[in-house]
């Protein structure tokens, strides 16, 4: 089946894989032109591919290089004319452990590539686009951002600085661009098999809705922020997570 072009325009970062791909699935699938980024030149070019590259470019760097959030932009400027939507969905978490024991310069490290490099994508695209023609931008933060989350400490901290960041950015650029957040719970990711592989129907479980996330389900939230009948939605944090925030105060 053809899909007509929407006439918009998304950026989504780090989305050769995982919860980004999901993302830019979603957006093409609805007829958005769409760039995506990512460090490995080889995955994002299959990404492309896989997405459909009449409508869709690939752009290969480092989410907290300045020089590559410049580059990623422009080049959307220059393949699309416009960039309508931005997705932040780059980040790490390099480090599993206690606070107490974590090393400063990787919990920096965290920092520099979740948060800065949310805050840097997002000026880029505010002055390229965003600033006279309006437009959405979509933080992909966690739920380990709104509660405590053991051993990923570093990880929940920088994405409780995504929450903010949304809070923040959606009031300075209202009325013209609209800032949300997405938290998702554990979504079935290379990036987050640690956390359940070998115990899938274990951790499945504990959710109310009794499976883990897939990349489709964030996507389709995506969808939602960066569309019309969202329009009078902005600094939202909209908690994804299977039901699990069901279980806080069960004891």
């Amino acid at each position: 089946m053809t899909v007509q072009d929407s006439g918009k325009v998304a950026l989504i970062t780090g989305a050769s894989r995982g919860i980004g791909y999901g993302v830019a699935e979603a957006l093409v699938a609805r007829g958005d032109r769409v760039a995506i980024t990512g460090r490995g030149e080889d995955a994002l070019k299959e990404a492309v591919e896989r997405l459909g590259s009449d409508r869709v470019i690939g752009i290969p760097g480092k989410a907290h290089d300045e020089a590559h959030q410049a580059a990623a932009v422009e080049r959307t400027m220059e393949a699309f004319g416009r960039v309508d939507y931005l997705v932040n969905n780059a980040g790490t978490n390099p480090v599993f452990g206690p606070m107490a024991e974590l090393d400063l310069n990787v919990a920096r490290k965290v920092y520099e590539t979740n948060v800065i490099s949310a805050l840097g994508f997002a000026q880029q695209t505010w002055k390229a686009w965003q600033r006279e023609n309006g437009g959405a931008i979509v933080n992909i933060a966690s739920i380990a951002g709104v509660s405590a989350s053991p051993f990923i400490g570093a990880y929940g901290m920088s994405k409780a600085a995504m929450v903010n960041l949304t809070l923040q950015l959606a009031h300075e650029f209202a009325p013209v661009v609209r800032v949300n957040a997405i938290a998702p719970a554990v979504v079935k990711t290379k990036f987050a098999e640690a956390l359940y592989e070998g115990r899938e129907a274990e951790a499945a479980a504990a959710y109310p809705l009794g499976r883990l996330g897939v990349p489709e389900d964030i996507g389709g939230a995506a969808a939602f922020l960066t569309s019309a009948q969202s329009d009078w939605v902005t600094g939202q944090t909209l908690v994804v997570d299977g039901g699990i925030f069901l279980n806080a105060g069960v004891g």
